[in-house]
């Protein structure tokens, strides 16, 4: 029993007595069997005869006092203050720096690898928002973390996490971009050219989704992650786009997404649909926007020229596989200007007229189909144009299929 007990009488010796319990249970959890920090410290008390219950101590300057039932109150308060609904939390602490350090010397001192003073402090308080709220705490992904700073008078600050949607969406009308896009004349501030909207375009994909999630979430904020983006001018069909929307600071989250795909779906009849929401993990934002040689794409284009095109060289459309493709002059401004290989999978065609002919083609992600068509002044190739011997564009574009990642 001496044996057990002797590198509490060290610590005491080391503190001079002046160790609350909270401190010597901690440095104690790997000598002596307990439930808790206190029920270790009660039994060195016990076995020594001493009271440690009113102590000073050097360590802590008494810290763990502070989280009594004003804090918790604080907390509550807050909650109810910002109206947020929870599942899961997370607890972080301020503790002054002068005692993390007297912590961690005191550990060096008896070479222990045991709990931090601050990692205990976030553990106790994460407990007993357990038992008040029945809320589970959460270390990879949690809806809201508790910032606790214990410097002088204790302060309460609640960071609400994002809430990600994932869906599928149809684009069935053209001229609707898929994210907001601010006025190419003012930046967003608001101007008369865009009647003070701040909107080079009225509405968006993002904007005919977010706009109702944000109310019934009363988020702060959202930002639409889509699985690449089709042209405003082009339709999205077939089974849809993959798209994450984000929801910054929801003070909601319970969200009956049938129903918002629902009412969405309605409001929006004969321009945007969505489907297949529901809740995903902050991840799926990067693994949505990830290419590779597997991902592909399906589109039905309306090919124009601008004189009759030799019907037997529409064959040579069916060999189509490695494309070149410089950044495209009209994307220019906004991508890096290099040169970018993609493969043609599949092509199909059917003629309409002497000028006119529609195809279908699988390609590799990325691959621009106007340039393909166009050959974008010798950008693309090889290219559609250059293999009928006509100028050829690309007038009317839908994007059939998007695979799944």
């Amino acid at each position: 029993m001496d044996n057990m007990y002797e590198l509490a009488k060290q610590i005491l010796e080391q503190t001079d007595g002046k160790i609350c319990k909270n401190c010597l249970g901690r440095k104690l959890s790997k000598t002596i069997e307990g439930l808790n920090n206190i029920e270790r410290a009660d039994k060195v008390c016990s076995e020594l005869n001493i009271n440690l219950d009113d102590v000073d101590c050097v360590i802590c300057n008494n810290i763990f006092n502070k989280l009594d039932d004003d804090l918790y109150k604080k907390i509550d308060d807050k909650i109810n203050q910002l109206g947020i609904e929870f599942d899961t939390f997370l607890v972080g602490s301020k503790v002054p720096k002068d005692i993390q350090e007297r912590d961690e010397e005191l550990s060096k001192k008896f070479n222990l690898t045991v709990e931090t003073i601050k990692k205990e402090i976030n553990r106790l308080i994460g407990l007993r928002l357990w038992e008040i709220y029945d809320k589970e705490a959460e270390f990879e992904s949690q809806d809201i973390v508790f910032n606790i700073d214990l410097i002088d008078n204790p302060k309460v600050r609640i960071q609400i996490n994002p809430l990600y949607i994932e869906g599928k969406y149809n684009k069935l009308k053209r001229g609707i971009p898929q994210t907001k896009w601010p006025c190419t004349k003012c930046k967003g501030r608001g101007c008369e050219e865009c009647n003070f909207t701040g909107k080079q375009y009225l509405e968006s994909v993002e904007e005919l989704i977010s706009e109702h999630v944000l109310e019934l979430t009363k988020g702060k904020e959202a930002k639409f992650h889509g699985a690449g983006r089709e042209d405003i001018d082009v339709l999205m069909l077939g089974s849809g786009r993959p798209f994450v929307l984000e929801i910054k600071e929801p003070k909601l989250r319970k969200l009956d997404l049938s129903k918002v795909e629902e009412d969405v779906n309605k409001i929006n009849e004969g321009k945007t649909a969505y489907h297949n929401l529901h809740l995903c993990k902050r991840n799926r934002k990067a693994e949505i926007k990830q290419s590779s040689p597997d991902t592909y794409k399906v589109y039905d284009a309306l090919v124009g020229c601008d004189e009759s095109f030799d019907k037997l060289k529409l064959e040579e459309l069916l060999k189509l596989d490695e494309i070149h493709q410089q950044t495209p002059l009209r994307v220019l401004r906004r991508r890096a200007d290099k040169v970018r290989i993609k493969h043609v999978k599949e092509l199909s065609y059917e003629i309409i007229d002497d000028k006119h002919f529609s195809m279908r083609i699988k390609t590799e992600g990325g691959l621009y189909i106007k340039e393909l068509i166009s050959g974008d002044e010798g950008r693309s190739h090889p290219n559609v144009s250059k293999i009928l011997g006509v100028k050829a564009i690309c007038e009317q574009l839908d994007v059939i299929e998007v695979s799944e990642k």
